[in-house]
């Protein structure tokens, strides 16, 4: 894998080597690699995250190098520069016309896609349902048994190139219409309902104790979240600005299921 690295990080700094034919290929293997979820835009490891630049770089320069086509689906066509994904019963997914996933995005055994559109370099794991009209974003990271609700915008990272991917862990139920962005951290069993939107600069405010604690760019494991608003001065008035907030938490349980109902149901978040 070092190899790999060496030839990707020196095409980024000199892009007249794309043009060599080692360099391709190797820029190929890379999403081959991420295709079959053996390679990651970021990983899980001991006390946090590891995002791989150098992969995201290769998705990258993986667009100069391919050469639009016609790919024909059924009466469906498109022209585009990147195949689409195959396989899926041997792989064992189910796929709801009209789901779209780019070669490139690895999707997990036990996963479905109903309506909606993964992008190159996402990686979605076993268990969890994209709903319709959802989208997972370029090298977007999404656990298992995750809910990604209908409407659902998870953002991409192609551009910029520095931003982290959002990771969206296990066992997180993500509600209608929400919109998670900018390189956004939601730690496990969280539950974020309808129309929550997160970037980097939203306040997630934790409103559950006597004083407010507030977050950025982090959801906290296990954390019931709604849509809010704070007070904020500016020079032609003070106005309301949108927030986000923490107003309980979701029980451990074994039983994922039921303790996801009685999270939305104590605390009377819509989905």
């Amino acid at each position: 894998m070092n190899a790999i690295r060496k030839i990707i990080e020196a095409a980024w700094e000199n892009r007249a080597l794309l043009k060599e034919e080692a360099t391709q290929k190797t820029i190929r293997e890379v999403v081959n690699l991420l295709d079959s979820g053996t390679l990651r835009v970021a990983e899980p490891i001991v006390g946090g995250w590891q995002v791989n630049e150098w992969v995201k770089k290769a998705v990258v320069l993986y667009f100069p190098i391919q050469k639009m086509e016609t790919l024909e689906v059924g009466i469906f066509e498109y022209h585009d520069k990147i195949p689409l994904k195959k396989g899926y019963k041997e792989k064992g997914i189910r796929v709801v016309p009209h789901a779209v996933a780019r070669h490139g995005s690895y999707i997990a055994p036990g996963t479905i896609l109903m309506p909606s559109y993964v992008n190159i370099g996402a990686y979605v794991d076993e268990g969890t349902m994209v709903d319709t009209w959802s989208t997972v974003g370029s090298c977007a990271q999404i656990g298992k048994n995750v809910h990604l609700s209908g409407g659902v915008g998870i953002g991409g990272v192609l551009e910029p190139l520095q931003a982290a991917p959002v990771i969206i862990e296990d066992n997180v139920f993500v509600g209608s219409r929400c919109i998670v962005v900018e390189g956004v951290h939601v730690e496990t069993e969280a539950v974020l309902g309808a129309n929550v939107v997160l970037t980097m600069s939203t306040k997630i405010i934790d409103v559950t104790g006597d004083k407010p604690v507030i977050y950025k760019g982090r959801v906290p494991a296990r954390s019931v979240v709604i849509p809010g608003s704070y007070k904020k001065q500016f020079p032609a008035g003070e106005f309301h600005v949108p927030c986000a907030m923490i107003i309980g938490k979701r029980k451990e349980s074994t039983n994922k299921k039921t303790s996801l109902n009685d999270a939305l149901r104590e605390n009377d978040v819509a989905v």
